[in-house]
């Protein structure tokens, strides 16, 4: 064994965990920001039920999702279109902010066709001309296990979005366009005969 070859193997070894470095310490967010955000339904017009992880970390997945804007149709007319992702992580997070990582949300609406809506407008003074149910930015729904009543307290409190409360239907709109409520008086004036 020459000089030459002993100084490069020692050399080699020495450069060995340098070059494995970068390996062993990637630009890998945390374990936490890549859990996966698992959501239920159950459509109680259709009876289908879903729980699919529709992100992981910051990565909306596209099979889910497309499975999603299936479940989130119009049930009257079949007319499937893109739900805004955002409406899920408003679900997600809804169900964190509550303390309940199983909930199951219950679908009454979510997208509706522009037939859907001028029929139900014709028949309903709480149909908007121009729903975000529309454009796939809206959904009324219930919890099984939890009053509407603190389904939209919660939803109040975290101040995202649009927020409205159907009292005698038994649903809570919500959906992801600017932040607004209607119905609340209802649930202030139950709050207060309740005091």
């Amino acid at each position: 064994m020459n000089r030459r070859y002993f100084l490069g193997s020692i050399l080699s070894a020495a450069a060995a965990p340098a070059a494995a470095f970068p390996f062993f310490t990637s630009r890998r967010p945390p374990a936490a920001v890549q859990r996966p955000r698992f959501l239920s339904f159950h459509h109680l017009h259709t009876d289908e039920a879903v729980t699919l992880a529709y992100r992981v970390g910051d990565a909306y997945q596209p099979a889910a999702l497309q499975r999603l804007n299936y479940l989130f149709r119009d049930h009257r007319t079949g007319e499937v279109r893109t739900i805004d992702p955002r409406l899920f992580d408003l679900l997600y997070d809804l169900k964190v902010y509550l303390g309940d990582p199983d909930a199951r949300f219950e679908i009454i609406s979510a997208y509706r066709s522009p037939a859907t809506n001028a029929q139900l407008r014709k028949t309903s003074s709480g149909v908007a001309r121009n729903s975000l149910h529309l454009r796939g930015q809206a959904v009324d729904v219930r919890l099984p296990d939890l009053s509407t009543r603190r389904l939209c307290e919660a939803a109040l409190e975290l101040g995202r979005g649009g927020v409205g409360y159907y009292r005698r239907s038994d649903f809570v709109h919500l959906d992801t366009g600017e932040v607004r409520s209607w119905g609340i008086q209802a649930l202030t004036k139950r709050a207060e005969a309740d005091v």
